[in-house]
């Protein structure tokens, strides 16, 4: 598996001075969780699934959550689960993308991975919502149990969305609740999932396709928390990943559009700024920008249209690149120095997590060439 690999490879050889690395579901977790870039969700009703799964595939997606939860209706349930399971027989590992299910309960995972083939399976993990102290040991356990009975590598990815999480004053010992709990299952959770869409149900609150998640006060606070327990740099962290983005298609706006003119005219790409500003995905460009900013990786999305304008963002620029590197080649001994771009202090001792953080992302996301910036990807994809 390869990011970028649905473009030919003389695009990819003028667009990136260090191409995407290389990766299979036998990667180390860290690369692994970074590797998911945009998560693509969809229904477990899909009569089509494994097509569906195939033609992600193809078009750069690199994970894929298939939900049996708030995606579908109640009495849906068991036909749901009988359509993955038929399905994902049909498929294979080097076919699909990373593929997740997202369970209502424990025993689906059970149920779920008994039925399917250990040697050829694309099963990936499961998502794991609603997550919390109290039933997330069932969770865990019932995953540990599956990937002993049947052999298969398993990963599972709590999703923080419980009224538990929300409130102000359960939040705390909640958070540290799980991180006690999560700690006894070392080498399982592959990223921490953040469900803003119930966040924000539990005030009855929705955010609009102008504003971003930040802009809703009291998720955006519950989210600098779940960073501040999980995705810590000191080696108990997590990659957590950015809140869905809930938008696709046209319709009207208030404000005044998120993406400046400039960056698309050296392109001709105008016709490509217009089709994102009339699907809101500006919105979803700067939402992107400000998980990175706030420590969150990747991004949970519910259409093929999202995929590309999260991956262009996730590739390492040529200065962030030479910051980091530069940072690093210091050693322990701290310091400071100019950016080779003389534009910025780089001091070593601080900004060091963050550039062990920049390499990671390079090493699956790879480096622009100088001068290439999201715009020359999100021309290439739309091109491809």
């Amino acid at each position: 598996m390869r990011h970028f690999a649905h473009l030919a490879p003389e695009i990819r050889g003028r667009l990136f001075s260090r191409e995407p690395g290389s990766f299979d579901r036998s990667a180390d977790p860290e690369t692994l969780s970074v590797a998911l870039g945009a998560t693509l969700y969809m229904p477990g009703t899909r009569p089509d699934l494994a097509r569906d799964l195939r033609s992600a595939a193809a078009r750069g997606v690199m994970s894929v959550v298939v939900c049996l939860e708030d995606a579908i209706d109640d009495d849906s349930v068991a036909a749901a689960q009988e359509n993955v399971i038929t399905q994902l027989r049909t498929l294979t590992a080097a076919e699909t993308p990373l593929t997740f299910v997202r369970v209502r309960h424990p025993d689906q995972i059970t149920a779920i991975v008994g039925r399917l083939d250990a040697a050829s399976t694309p099963l990936t993990g499961f998502v794991l919502p609603k997550f919390t102290d109290v039933d997330g040991a069932d969770y865990l356990d019932a995953l540990a149990g599956a990937a002993d009975t049947s052999g298969l590598r398993l990963f599972g990815m709590p999703v923080l969305e419980s009224t538990a999480v929300a409130h102000r004053e359960t939040r705390d010992d909640t958070l540290h609740a799980v991180q006690r709990l999560l700690g006894k299952y070392p080498g399982m959770v592959l990223a921490i999932r953040v469900g803003a869409t119930d966040l924000c149900g539990v005030y009855g609150l929705r955010r609009e396709r102008d504003l971003t998640v930040y802009d809703v006060c009291v998720v955006a606070d519950v989210i600098g928390d779940i960073v501040n327990v999980f995705a810590r740099a000191d080696g108990t962290g997590y990659a957590v990943s950015g809140p869905v983005w809930e938008y696709f298609g046209d319709a009207g706006r208030l404000f005044k559009p998120q993406l400046r003119e400039s960056p698309f005219h050296p392109h001709y790409a105008s016709d490509l700024r217009r089709d994102l500003l009339a699907s809101g995905l500006d919105g979803l460009l700067r939402e992107v920008t400000l998980d990175k900013a706030n420590g969150l990786t990747g991004k949970t999305v519910i259409h093929p249209s999202h995929v590309p304008v999260v991956h262009a963002l996730m590739v390492v620029t040529a200065e962030e690149f030479a910051d980091a590197d530069d940072l690093l080649a210091t050693g322990a001994h701290g310091g400071v120095c100019a950016s080779a771009y003389r534009n910025k202090m780089n001091e070593a001792r601080p900004h060091r997590a963050w550039a062990e953080r920049v390499l990671r992302r390079a090493a699956v996301f790879g480096v622009a060439r100088e001068g290439v910036g999201a715009v020359d990807l999100l021309v290439a994809g739309a091109a491809a």
